[in-house]
Order: structure tokens, then C-alpha cells, then sequence
């Protein structure tokens, strides 16, 4: 769908090239598997590697708000396309 004026958006449109990423994942044997699936995965995808950094070392921090010895339950790993990063 294309849009008529970018004005109207809530946020500026996306870079069209976001080559740099993180694909987060459950560790074996976790028990959320049971209830999203052995394959559970998902990715998140940044125009540069800068921003793909930033954006790890935020979602894989102990957070505020997180009881004394929780710590991340996810697999973080950084991930390119290849393709996509040559091409800039």
C-alpha cells in the first residue's frame, strides 16, 4: 500500500536497506518451547551496525525492573545479509 503523504505518518518510513540484524531465539530445553514451538525464532532487522549494537546490548541488559539474579532467558545472535550490506 503506498501512502499518499509522508507527512501523515507516525513515524518516518523505514531505510529501505536494513542489511544488519539479531535473530533472537529460546536456549534448549527452555519450557516457553512448549508453548511457542522448538523453532521459535525471531528477527529484527537495522540499517547499520551501530544500531543493531545498541539495540543487543539493550534487549540483552538486566533491566530495572528485573528480580535480584533474573537474567535473560533469550539467545541473541548477530546476523547480516549479506546481499544486502555489500550493496551499500
Amino acid at each position: 500500500m503506498t501512502i499518499a503523504h509522508d507527512h501523515n505518518l507516525h513515524r518516518p518510513a523505514p531505510p529501505p536497506v536494513r542489511p544488519y540484524g539479531i535473530r533472537v531465539s529460546l536456549p534448549p530445553g527452555d519450557p516457553f518451547r512448549r508453548l511457542l514451538g522448538e523453532d521459535w525464532q525471531r528477527e529484527h532487522w537495522y540499517a547499520t551496525a551501530g544500531e543493531r549494537d545498541a539495540a543487543l546490548h539493550e534487549m540483552s541488559r538486566r533491566h530495572e525492573y528485573s528480580r535480584i539474579g533474573d537474567r535473560p532467558a533469550l539467545t541473541f545472535e548477530r546476523i547480516q545479509k549479506l546481499a544486502e550490506g555489500r550493496a551499500r
